[in-house]
């Protein structure tokens, strides 16, 4: 039989698998140790995806490389030309794989998803046990067998560790671990047969009732505002942490745990309070994608000393091995080894060290570490000490290293999707190879930073919600709002039809109205307090701010709804459905209004894009033709040429006239709601602009307010590894406030007495 791979490649693979496994091992866990924590608070596509890749290849390749080493020692005919490894130094190399499965501090688990697995990853440790053991048998006797043993040891418990982590990480087991002791309560039948018995004997008794010591209805908003430092908002996100981590598999929480959170949120100022989320959230991150759980602790600290003495008595037992076997000449040409053998080996001590150098030292300065330590001085110095540390706070990424989520809300705008059509076969492809949803995030959406002065307002509507919140039912009534609250509130009566439908199809109409009535600027319907008042500027200003709030809101709940939808499936209804017919009918509006192509002229994509950039320099000399050319493509002017093709799209279709209603032309079985927005915006400018822009504003806030409480909870804790979302903090700052339905504990426990009467 031919043999179709050429001998000298197969030689070549044959002598440098192992060593170039063991490498590549290696450098995974370099990649893993310095990206997995960035991924928190920099949920870019690249970022993402070096870890998704590096995170599959780590455990594969290491895996592969125990087979290697096993299948190396049982073949005793040796076919390299070079001198190969010794048996003890393959079964030393054996344990770092086995460490290298065991995974850095900063991951376990890149999803939810693989927690669920722990059980896998038990069976795989008990599996590669077996399978290093037998290696390191089949090497016996060895002189290298005191170094083997230590790195056994600490791959062991590595990898232990990370089975543990996974374990804990896992939802039933998170749950599990958090349920409190049964409790059946008073004991009702006994008081009950006291006072039968009192009946029968005719002895006059009554049930006197009483609440539970701690039950009060008063205000508890009621408080002075303070600023509380960084230390203290650490304190405060893992007091809080603990409190309610339950949030992530729906437990239920007690009145008094309401009030003391609404206590301590009232009295906090929007900045501080964001802090104290971030803190928290970042608490529930490392809880079920990290080994913070497993390491922080008096085992864990134990531990991970014995890790490191063995790791430094390793290197020491080898290094003493190397200087004997050569008679004290360290020349290259001398070793009895392999001389890069020796240097594989040196880069496994060194490299593990230095892993487990960066880990210590991350887990000293770590945040579990500061709310753990019982000293106030300690506490600040170690605190203090981190922040110097942090010398690589230089320049742009100050910020980005400075924080625990991206603060980022990523945009997506219906008409501007609609306007950037791609050729058709591109998308047959994207479509046939499962990548048209990666393509459409690539090309269509933005991201911005979260604006402070969006924070203050969102935090504050919430706030003033709160206040009318005296108890969890009144608080579910309003989570239950979806922009009639705010509409009732304004006295807008007649917009209380475009919030009455399901929630997909009413967020799908604000947002299209949104655009409509933000892209659509008319001087004659300025609010005529502006300019006719000393605080004109001010008016403008809030104007403006409200404005760019309903917008940059109204593109961010499309985004959810449209390239999130596992977090919003239990709102979503069809929103799918309904965002693919409105797409396509406001495409075949603009296909016949000529703004797009494919109009009155049938022009396809390809002759559209080649009369733009090469038709409109005709009669230009060739030198100014090809100056031309990278104007066009120009970032400015690309911005700028989209922004008009907006402006004219909303204009256009702000001129049909809607005295009809679509359905009752159309029929129902489109669900397209473009026109319906039509009419929705036009009601929306009958308002002066300063009410116009007030409303929309809080009725987004609302809208997303309906969408946090209401998506399940792993999805928010999904999103916890991806930067985080905006979604997930109002989530939680909602249950904070007391909004929610998680209060399912009002009155307590009844203190029932049987009094008798003299």
């Amino acid at each position: 039989m031919t043999n179709i791979i050429p001998p000298k490649l197969k030689n070549l693979w044959d002598e440098w698998n192992l060593r170039s496994s063991i490498l590549f091992s290696l450098f995974l866990q370099i990649l893993l140790i310095s990206f997995a924590p960035s991924r928190k608070r920099r949920g870019t596509t690249f970022i993402t995806l070096v870890i998704w890749s590096s995170y599959l290849l780590a455990d594969w390749v290491a895996a592969f490389a125990v087979g290697l080493i096993s299948n190396s020692l049982s073949n005793k005919t040796n076919k390299c030309e070079t001198p190969v490894q010794t048996e003890g130094l393959l079964a030393f190399w054996a344990p770092f794989l086995l460490l290298h499965l065991g995974g850095p501090d900063a991951i376990t688990a890149f999803s939810l998803e693989d927690n669920e697995l722990w059980i896998r990853h038990l069976f795989s440790l008990l599996i590669q046990l077996v399978a290093v053991g037998y290696v390191i048998i089949q090497s016996l006797p060895s002189d290298l067998w005191i170094p083997t043993t230590l790195m056994l040891l600490v791959g062991t418990i590595k990898y232990a560790e990370r089975t543990r982590a996974l374990y804990l990480g896992c939802l039933g087991n998170f749950k599990a671990n958090m349920l409190p002791a049964a409790d059946a309560g008073p004991n009702y039948a006994q008081l009950m047969e006291e006072n039968s018995s009192k009946k029968i004997a005719h002895v006059p008794a009554e049930i006197k009732i009483e609440k539970e010591i701690g039950r009060g209805d008063a205000a508890d908003y009621d408080v002075r505002v303070e600023r509380i430092s960084e230390l203290d908002a650490v304190a405060g996100g893992f007091r809080h942490f603990n409190i309610f981590k339950g949030l992530i598999v729906d437990l239920m929480f007690t009145f008094n745990e309401r009030k003391e959170s609404r206590k301590y949120f009232f009295a906090r100022t929007t900045e501080d309070a964001f802090k104290v989320l971030e803190v928290e959230l970042n608490f529930m991150y490392d809880a079920l994608y990290t080994k913070m759980v497993v390491v922080n602790g008096k085992i864990g600290y134990i531990l991970r000393f014995v890790c490191s003495v063995c790791l430094v008595a390793a290197l020491e037992r080898f290094a003493a091995h190397h200087k004997h076997t050569n008679g004290g000449d360290h020349r290259p040409d001398r070793l009895k080894m392999h001389v890069f053998d020796v240097y594989v080996t040196y880069a496994l001590l060194i490299g593990a060290i230095g892993l487990d150098s960066i880990a210590i030292i991350k887990l000293i300065f770590s945040d579990w570490t500061i709310v753990r330590l019982k000293y106030p001085i300690a506490k600040k110095l170690i605190f203090e000490t981190r922040k110097k540390l942090t010398f690589w706070r230089i320049g742009r990424w100050s910020k980005a290293f400075g924080r625990r989520w991206s603060n980022k809300m990523s945009q997506h705008s219906l008409v501007r999707f609609c306007l950037k059509e791609r050729f058709k076969w591109i998308n047959v492809v994207a479509d046939w190879f499962g990548l048209l949803d990666i393509l459409d995030e690539i090309q269509y959406k933005r991201s911005r930073d979260v604006r402070d002065d969006m924070k203050i307002f969102i935090f504050e509507l919430l706030k003033e919600k709160a206040r009318k919140a005296e108890d969890s039912k009144t608080a579910r009534e309003i989570c239950a709002a979806r922009g009639d609250w705010v509409l009732l509130q304004s006295a807008c009566h007649s917009l209380t039809e475009f919030v009455d439908v399901e929630f997909d199809e009413s967020l799908l109409l604000w947002h299209i109205a949104t655009d409509l009535c933000f892209f659509e600027m008319d001087d004659k319907d300025q609010d005529p307090e502006v300019g006719s008042q000393p605080t004109s500027d001010q008016i403008k200003a809030e104007i403006n701010r409200n404005r760019l709030f309903s917008k940059y809101l109204s593109d961010y709940m499309l985004y959810l709804l449209v390239m999130r939808p596992t977090m919003m499936s239990a709102v979503a209804g069809i929103g799918q459905i309904r965002f693919r017919d409105t797409c396509e009918e406001a495409k075949k509006f603009f296909r016949r209004k000529d703004i797009i192509a494919g109009g009155r002229f049938k022009e396809n994509s390809l002759l559209s894009w080649f009369k733009k950039f090469f038709i409109s320099s005709r009669g230009r000399s060739e030198w100014n033709c090809s100056m031309a050319w990278p104007h066009k493509f120009s970032y400015e002017t690309r911005k700028i040429s989209e922004m008009k093709k907006i402006e004219e799209a909303c204009a256009e279709l702000l001129l049909i006239e809607t005295v009809v209603k679509p359905v009752e032309v159309k029929g129902d079985r489109s669900k397209s709601v473009l026109f319906d927005a039509c009419i929705l915006a036009k009601k929306l400018k009958e308002m002066n602009e300063r009410k116009r822009w007030k409303v929309m504003s809080e009725v987004w806030v609302e809208l997303l307010s309906y969408a946090a409480t209401h998506c399940r909870a792993n999805t928010h804790a999904q999103q916890f590894s991806k930067g985080g979302e905006l979604v997930s903090f109002v989530w939680l700052l909602m249950t904070q406030l007391g909004l929610g339905d998680q209060f399912r504990v009002e009155a307590g426990h009844a203190r029932a007495k049987l009094l008798v009467q003299k």
